[in-house]
């Protein structure tokens, strides 16, 4: 008896429903990563298919509880089944768990140490370090606090982070930065302008400030509510990494955080919350 993906040949019907299944669940995640509330016509432009044709999904999916249909607006949103999942999938979601694989293939890919923190009360808290078999010597490890505005990891945190807390901590970061650190930062109106731009890029990068020949990449990973989750950091000496946010590993580090977002329920559809700006809302 011949036999195809499916085990011994599947019959014609069978074959039709695994295919209507998948493309149901197709439409499920792309109105989950659209932020879970579209129109059928904007659903339908995404999955560049006919409205009828979604139509008919979301049909099944709303008999389902997967989806509903809200009566003011006529958008299809996602239903309780569907954030009963979700639910259940965030319970087992552990960002040190899902950034392990992610931090061990950037050290082997780029050379570089890899760390992911999250804000703890003194700051942002390292709690998981990868490092090359020829790591660069830093006084940082599982536990360390990164200073917030003379750091690549604490940028990252301040520049996604509405935080009125994280806002403060950048100021007194300000006030209390040397004199050879202040030349980068001479006033606050120069900070937000720096936080700006690194919401711009997508990274935080930094060269020689918080450790002289040491260059840093950071990147936000964000939650299923577009907050700042963590932060996940590569670093290595000034001469081997090139922290430019147009540079392969600062992409790369982008890419790897983007995807813990999603895993965390983070959808790249989302928007970024902006940042309390330093030297205003939040004194």
């Amino acid at each position: 008896m011949s036999e195809d993906a499916d085990g011994p040949r599947a019959e014609p019907g069978r074959r039709g429903k695994v295919q209507s299944a998948e493309y149901g669940l197709l439409v499920l995640k792309t109105l989950g990563r659209a932020g879970g509330a579209l129109t059928l016509t904007a659903l339908a432009e995404r999955l560049d298919a006919s409205p009828a044709k979604v139509h008919r999904y979301l049909a099944s999916l709303k008999q389902a509880g997967f989806v509903r249909q809200e009566q003011d607006t006529a958008r299809y949103v996602l239903g309780e089944e569907a954030i009963a999942l979700g639910i259940a999938a965030m319970r087992r979601a552990d960002v040190l768990v899902l950034a392990g694989p992610v931090l061990v293939e950037l050290t082997e890919r780029f050379d570089v140490s890899c760390f992911v923190a999250i804000m703890g009360n003194r700051g942002p808290t390292i709690l998981r370090w990868e490092e090359p078999f020829d790591a660069v010597t830093v006084n940082v490890r599982p536990g360390a606090v990164m200073p917030m505005l003379w750091s690549a990891t604490g940028r990252a945190f301040a520049a996604f982070s509405e935080s009125p807390d994280v806002a403060r901590a950048v100021r007194e970061d300000f006030a209390a930065g040397s004199a050879v650190q202040r030349r980068e930062f001479p006033d606050l109106a120069a900070v937000d302008r720096a936080l700006a731009e690194i919401r711009v890029c997508g990274c935080a990068v930094v060269r020689d400030v918080l450790i002289d020949g040491v260059s840093a990449v950071a990147a936000p990973i964000f939650d299923g509510r577009s907050r700042v989750h963590a932060v996940l950091t590569a670093l290595g000496t000034s001469g081997r990494i090139d922290p430019d946010p147009a540079s392969r590993l600062a992409r790369a580090v982008c890419a790897a955080a983007e995807r813990i977002s999603l895993a965390l329920g983070g959808g790249v559809d989302d928007p970024a919350l902006p940042a309390a700006p330093v030297g205003g809302r939040g004194r």
